[in-house]
């Protein structure tokens, strides 16, 4: 159990009292910080914080702690990266070339690319060699900055492969010293061998699938990619309903493609969060305003692809809570450092730092039911944080986009890594 006293904190920002689970509208514009700060971890949870001025250096002498200076720079609650697809077998820089020179997401779908791509290539990887490429992935993020995550499956679309990334990212739960949650995305596409008979695909994901997994307890949501050229609304009404019987949550992909009516579906399903949102007009807006689930923009995406932002401004005016993730994953968002997602969101967006970095830290929570335990910093929660790069304000983090400003990185209090 670590023990860590941070001092000369230029600035302790994302500090929010215990209780709150989210933030939205105009609240998102605040980022409630103090200069010239310290902050004590205690048993790997963050204890106290303050005005330098205000510390009891007599406390500490008993108790045996590392100490660190933060001279010059900001401390900040960790990313909490609510989407990403981390366990994939290889890359699709083929694809990429293909963009280039002028094929769509769609067409390169149909010629068999895309995410049927992704779970051929899959198909023929063992557990073991994804297990090994995924903990290598997740242990950059985390160097990064990020500290909890979602991981999804998607890529198998057998019973077998399903459960094979399932397994794979339980054993990264095993493993990771981060919050990881599951996310069973068997709905992710319907499979070549099921493309004249998509019925007999669905009812193998509600017969085979959902009992596995549900009995090996391999997941806490089920998400379906409710969009043009994929599931309907009527098939993921049905797919959810069905995953609720064995206590699985409800996420959805959502009008990353059209105005297909994801979002609505997701609000029926009483869903967790709804991400994507590229089409988002304002019945999608007064429709997640009489709701609880949370928007869930992915500019990652829309910057490789060249598709539509998600109009996150417009979401946030009217009075709604956002938040922002990574999309990580080898086809369309090949990129996982939260940092960019934050430089994306004030440059493409219009979100100010302040709004970009509450959307990727307690918003981020509260999509993964995790606000009680990370996404800010609070008494009482874990000790995950990262200390930055000398700066001179908040707003050099987006400023120099590509450029990661996160130096060290804790971890329930314990140093994790350093970017130089």
């Amino acid at each position: 159990m670590a023990n860590l006293l941070v001092t000369d904190i230029k600035c302790l920002a994302g500090i929010l009292e215990n209780g709150i689970q989210k933030l939205s509208g105009k609240e998102m514009a605040h980022l409630e910080s103090i200069s010239n700060a310290w902050l004590w971890v205690e048993n790997s949870l963050i204890k106290d914080f303050g005005p330098m001025e205000t510390i009891n250096w007599a406390l500490f002498g008993p108790i045996g702690y590392t100490h660190v200076s933060a001279k010059d720079s900001f401390v900040l609650p960790s990313f909490v990266d609510s989407h990403t697809h981390i366990v994939f077998a290889k890359t699709r820089e083929e694809e990429f070339v293909m963009r280039i020179k002028g094929k769509t997401y769609e067409e390169i779908a149909e010629a068999g690319g895309g995410i049927l791509n992704s779970a051929k290539r899959l198909q023929e990887m063992s557990e073991d060699d994804l297990f090994l490429q995924a903990k290598a992935r997740l242990d950059e993020l985390i160097a990064f900055g990020t500290g909890a995550i979602e991981i999804k499956s998607g890529y198998g679309l057998t019973l077998i492969d399903e459960l094979k990334m399932l397994r794979v990212i339980k054993r990264l739960k095993e493993v990771s010293p981060i919050p990881i949650k599951a996310t069973f995305l068997g709905a992710h596409a319907i499979p070549t061998a099921y493309k004249a008979n998509r019925n007999g695909y669905i009812d193998l994901i509600v017969s085979q699938m959902l009992p596995v997994v549900a009995a090996e307890g391999l997941a806490e949501y089920m998400d379906v990619f409710c969009d043009k050229g994929f599931f309907t609304p009527e098939e993921t009404d049905y797919l959810l309903s069905e995953a609720r019987k064995y206590g699985l949550k409800a996420k959805i992909h959502g009008n990353e493609l059209g105005y297909t009516g994801g979002v609505q579906t997701a609000v029926r399903n009483n869903a967790l969060s709804v991400d994507h949102l590229e089409y988002t007009s304002e019945a999608e807006i007064e429709c997640l305003l009489n709701s609880q689930t949370m928007p869930v923009a992915l500019p990652g995406c829309s910057f490789f692809l060249g598709i539509p932002y998600a109009p996150v401004r417009q979401m946030i005016d009217a009075g709604l809570p956002v938040c922002l993730a990574s999309d990580f994953n080898p086809g369309s968002t090949p990129n996982g450092r939260m940092g960019f997602v934050v430089s994306l969101a004030c440059t493409q967006m219009k979100l100010t730092p302040e709004e970009a970095i509450n959307a990727t830290t307690i918003n981020g929570a509260f999509a993964l039911n995790l606000s009680n335990e990370i996404g800010s910093i609070t008494r009482g929660k874990r000790a995950n944080f990262y200390i930055t790069k000398p700066m001179s304000s908040l707003a050099l983090m987006p400023y120099f986009f590509g450029i990661d400003q996160v130096s060290k990185v804790f971890v329930n209090g314990e140093f994790i890594g350093l970017n130089q």
